[in-house]
């Protein structure tokens, strides 16, 4: 069970949804009231917005929810890369048991924190906890387009798409994904990958708070394929081993009626799909000795500066910067030098 003053870090990857995040702070601050075993604080992390920050963001004063800062990154990387950078820096600069991954436009509904949060209890606090999707409020043609994803995701990879970024993340999890160079494309990927322990909580999606949602035909398909480049290698299997079974089917059906215009088409086609599906395999095996993005190491060179807003809409700087990581980074590089001489 969670002790009084275990603390929780809320963290709202963002691009120009100040409007939805000032309606859904003051909905987490009342479901968070519900708990107050947990001292919870939250860390916006602002994807290089092309907006200013409205006057009085984020609104009138919080009872549950403690300090609300602001990290800026240097440019516009993108929802999932946004994600892992906040959990760098959850995890360098803060002491949270446990981190809460959901989206600013209110999607990820507030009251759904809580659910979470009692599956993490029932956990011990050891496994990372998602939410299951039951229902979609998007239009017909996006949910088309998303179940058109969740096939083609399956049939390469062997694995379901039933998880997006709504989550609660443990300690220990957070420790262990510092090292996973995966965690740059796709967190919840990253997570299934590195074969984290997990649970999952069906709840719905709710809809947008305000403004428009920014995902369309060309986002999905951009999320969709970075999903799946945490798989490449496993794709690259299944790709060679149903090319090798397609050649095998055109060498048979050869055997049984000859060599036809029809056989020899197969034959070729499979020749063709088995040499390409094959130098694929070998690309992907030979970039896995490649240095990689790694969160710990990388992250700072990517972060530009923290603030922390009160309800007055003022900001003052905060002592975390991209150089006090990097600082961090170098010593850990320079006490691992040290123990590896001795």
């Amino acid at each position: 069970m969670a002790m009084p003053g275990d603390r929780a870090l809320i963290l709202i990857p963002s691009f120009n949804d100040w409007a939805a995040l000032r309606l859904l702070l003051p909905r987490l601050d009342l479901v968070m009231a519900k708990v107050p075993h947990w001292q919870v604080s939250v860390l916006v992390v602002d994807d290089a917005s092309t907006e200013p920050l409205p006057q009085d963001w984020p609104g009138g004063g919080f009872h549950a929810l403690g300090e609300v800062a602001m990290l800026h990154l240097r440019c516009n990387l993108s929802h999932q890369r946004a994600i892992a950078l906040g959990l760098y820096h959850a995890y360098e600069f803060t002491d949270a048991q446990a981190v809460i991954v959901m989206d600013a436009d209110g999607e990820d509904r507030a009251e759904d924190v809580r659910a979470l949060l009692d599956e993490f209890e029932r956990g011990g606090r050891r496994e990372a906890v998602f939410a299951a999707r039951t229902k979609r409020m998007e239009g017909l043609g996006f949910q088309f387009s998303y179940q058109a994803y969740k096939l083609v995701h399956w049939l390469l990879t062997g694995i379901e798409v039933r998880v997006g970024n709504f989550s609660v993340l443990p300690r220990e999890a957070l420790t262990r994904l510092m090292g996973v160079s995966d965690l740059w494309n796709h967190y919840a990927a990253a997570v299934y990958r590195a074969r984290l322990p997990r649970r999952l909580v069906p709840v719905a999606r709710g809809t947008r708070l305000a403004g428009e949602s920014k995902m369309n035909f060309v986002s999905l398909l951009i999320h969709g394929l970075a999903a799946m480049s945490v798989f490449s290698d496993r794709i690259a299997a299944r790709l060679l081993a149903a090319s090798a079974g397609l050649a095998g089917a055109g060498l048979a059906m050869i055997a049984w009626m000859g060599m036809t215009w029809i056989a020899a088409g197969v034959l070729v086609l499979a020749a063709q799909s088995l040499t390409f599906a094959a130098l694929f395999a070998l690309t992907i095996v030979g970039r896995r000795s490649a240095m990689n993005f790694l969160p710990l190491r990388d992250s700072p060179h990517f972060i530009l500066s923290k603030t922390i807003c009160d309800g007055a809409g003022n900001a003052r700087s905060a002592a975390e910067s991209s150089l006090q990581g990097l600082g961090n980074v170098l010593a850990r590089e320079e006490s691992s030098a040290e123990a590896v001489q001795a």
